[in-house]
């Protein structure tokens, strides 16, 4: 995690969109969980929150940006929930600090906007409390938030199985990408309820995600998997499937898919010109759609040891 200074005295941490590029889903188990299988990567900074924090007696949260409006009155903003859980587990209760969260991610758009912003919450507070986390034991604490929350603390190419605590270091390469939300809300909790009602996929099975080096075929061979959840979600909201037509049919679009439990989807590119282009007919197309051009960011491949 990249900290910087801000503003005088502030620590930041961005908090990119968590894409899923393909999200397999099983059928409920003990506790109404659902196994998962899922390839996630993160955007860069052009789609993404960011947290701010400086030194301050109390603990607070100020939020700004276009999402503030929306989560002005959250009961349970991750943020908040993150420092407490922090503070907490290192047994220093009083300890303090003046957070501020820009808020740009659709809230409630299947990109995982409040889990990365706990995850980099994580991350500030830990660096400036002095506390020296690692890795390990902030994806240990970050499980109680919520399953995409230890994913988003790690914050590079991985695959995440189980109920999302089973998190694999995976390689992809930078993916030219665009983030179309069609301005709508959806419950996670909704989806998986309309996914159950559809019947769950019986033929649940971990996959070996692809393991292409160049953006086209890894893209082309991300066609032989798919997100499960996403018929229950254009059930419930059919502007996805508009939405999703609408970034299939632009130029050089290699693949269309929701992320997520949705409405958020996203057009994957050859190239940044193609996907810049598609992001600016479909903002002229659409004018209350969130539409941001990305790049999803890539791991090498580890060198093999002999």
């Amino acid at each position: 995690m990249s900290l910087s200074p801000n503003r005088a005295n502030f620590t930041t941490a961005w908090a990119p969109a968590k894409v899923n590029l393909y999200l397999h889903v099983g059928a409920s188990g003990p506790g109404g969980l659902h196994p998962l299988d899922s390839l996630v990567v993160f955007a860069d900074t052009k789609a993404a929150d960011r947290i701010m924090a400086r030194p301050s007696p109390q603990l607070s949260l100020a939020v700004e940006g276009p999402g503030a409006k929306q989560l002005k009155n959250a009961p349970n903003n991750l943020t908040l929930a993150a420092a407490n859980a922090l503070r907490e587990a290192c047994e220093r209760g009083g300890l303090g600090a003046a957070l501020t969260l820009h808020k740009e991610l659709p809230i409630a758009g299947g990109v995982g906007g409040g889990s990365s912003d706990a995850a980099a919450t994580f991350h500030v507070l830990n660096e400036m409390w002095g506390i020296d986390f690692g890795e390990a034991a902030l994806e240990r604490l970050a499980i109680q938030l919520g399953s995409d929350v230890p994913a988003c603390v790690r914050l590079r190419p991985l695959v995440m199985r189980g109920t999302g605590e089973r998190l694999i270091d995976v390689a992809t390469p930078d993916i030219p990408c665009v983030l179309v939300n069609p301005g709508i809300t959806l419950e996670t909790r909704r989806v998986f309820e309309r996914f159950d009602q559809m019947g769950a996929n019986r033929t649940f099975r971990e996959m070996e995600p692809p393991g292409d080096a160049e953006v086209v075929p890894f893209v082309q061979a991300l066609a032989g998997f798919r997100n499960d959840l996403q018929p229950a979600a254009v059930a419930i909201c059919p502007e996805i499937a508009r939405a999703l037509k609408l970034i299939q049919s632009q130029p050089g679009c290699l693949l269309a898919r929701m992320s997520g439990s949705g409405p958020t989807c996203f057009g994957l590119f050859a190239d940044n010109a193609a996907a810049e282009a598609a992001a600016s007919l479909i903002t002229r197309a659409k004018r209350k759609y969130w539409v941001r051009t990305t790049t999803l960011r890539g791991a090498p491949q580890l060198p093999v040891e002999d």
